[in-house]
């Protein structure tokens, strides 16, 4: 199928505007992911914490998509998307804003607050724009159009530790003065969100329906539908979804560290190996769209997965630039894999895709979990040791993708 078909509907309808403006969404809130990353190792050297304590960082990240993903689903459901959408881009602005007066208290409780207000909003927009790229064009290039949507996404990731690594991490050495300034990136942030909002208030955001949806009324008559939770490639797309934002988190968040320790070299100069890192993340997620749309998803999330495994082994056991390398590459085969696991889990749930979006939204409460583990392990062990955690999760995931055709089937013929 040719690009520009990408967003056209059977009854011509073209959305690539609107799939534009709901990629900005994609952008901001890997933006603001990405800086996340900075700050484990900058809170480390600021407030002397240890690396599992630096982990809350995550936790409160993602304990506020744990708390905040099944309200969303429900107020898209009950609003639409367009009024969720701005209620995340304001608790983003709200929560960035915070981190002024944050400063002036300087302790970590406080700062991890603002964070978890950011991520409530963060929340808000991953549960319905992720969903939504999927219904802004023919049904079999859902999982193209939301690894193109999630491109931008990566390229956030990109601009986030490297604002990060300049302006919070450059002076890490004075602690008072590290974090009185740490406000300043989260305002700019602030006050760019609130002209976002302001354009999504005015734009025509028109409320779509899958096309799984609209035929599952007219065949059902409104009699009940088959419960999601009965669909094993739904459920397992949870547990997987778990598990790759589990593995995601621990690498982002440990990154720092695993090369100041492999390489002996300042944080600065890790946090640019950082932006490499999100470089490829980028260029895997601009390959991937590209490739999804000649090679079935399952297939190709499978095969990433495994080559992450091994990758994973690779950073365990080698040393020097080698092994930075083979971190490195994990940030190319990661890429895909976050919206692959999201267009397959919701595929042909029909009038329960916004609720079942929520719960897959809701499982990157892994990311609050498992690097805490790794923290742990590296302060008792080593940083190496803790990667055998995201190894395990990258085996589960490609056990998920390897069964998926056969799990779609099944819950089909049912």
């Amino acid at each position: 199928m040719k690009f520009s078909q990408m967003f056209k509907t059977e009854t011509g309808k073209n959305y690539a505007v609107t799939f534009a403006l709901v990629c900005t969404l994609f952008f901001l809130w890997a933006l603001c992911n990405g800086m996340i990353d900075v700050l484990n190792k900058h809170f480390q050297n600021s407030l002397h914490i240890s690396k599992a304590q630096s982990a809350l960082v995550q936790f409160s990240n993602y304990m506020g998509y744990f708390l905040m993903a099944l309200p969303a689903g429900l107020l898209a459901k009950r609003f639409g998307y367009k009024a969720v959408i701005i209620l995340g881009l304001s608790c983003i602005a709200a929560g960035s804003f915070w981190f002024i007066p944050a400063t002036s208290i300087n302790t970590f409780p406080a700062f991890l607050a603002g964070l978890f207000i950011i991520a409530i909003g963060m929340c808000c927009l991953e549960t319905t724009a992720n969903p939504y790229t999927t219904v802004l064009g023919p049904a079999e290039m859902g999982a193209a159009r939301i690894n193109l949507a999630q491109s931008c996404n990566g390229l956030g990731w990109i601009f986030g530790p490297l604002i990060g690594g300049q302006v919070i991490l450059s002076a890490t050495s004075d602690v008072n003065r590290s974090n009185s300034t740490l406000y300043i990136p989260y305002l700019i942030i602030g006050a760019v969100v609130v002209v976002l909002a302001t354009a999504f208030f005015f734009a025509k955001i028109p409320e779509i329906k899958a096309e799984e949806e609209t035929a599952e009324k007219v065949a059902s008559g409104g009699a009940k539908v088959k419960s999601m939770w009965k669909r094993k490639h739904f459920t397992f797309a949870v547990l997987a979804q778990f598990l790759y934002v589990a593995a995601q988190t621990g690498i982002f968040s440990f990154f720092i560290n695993y090369i100041v320790e492999n390489s002996h070299i300042p944080d600065r100069s890790a946090s640019q190996w950082l932006t490499v890192g999100f470089v490829l993340f980028l260029a895997g997620r601009l390959s991937g769209s590209m490739m999804l749309r000649f090679v079935k998803a399952h297939s190709a999330l499978a095969a990433f997965s495994f080559v992450n495994g091994l990758l994973m082994v690779a950073a365990m056991l080698l040393h020097g630039t080698i092994a930075n390398i083979a971190l490195l590459l994990s940030f190319f085969f990661m890429s895909i894999m976050f919206p692959t696991i999201f267009a397959l889990g919701i595929k042909g749930l029909g009038e329960q895709t916004k609720q079942a979006s929520s719960f897959i939204v809701m499982a990157i409460v892994g990311g609050a979990i498992v690097p805490m583990l790794m923290g742990r392990i590296a302060d008792i062990s080593s940083m190496r040791t803790g990667f055998i955690v995201p190894f395990v999760c990258f085996i589960g995931v490609g056990l998920y993708a390897a069964m998926w055709q056969k799990l779609e089937a099944r819950d089909a013929a049912v």
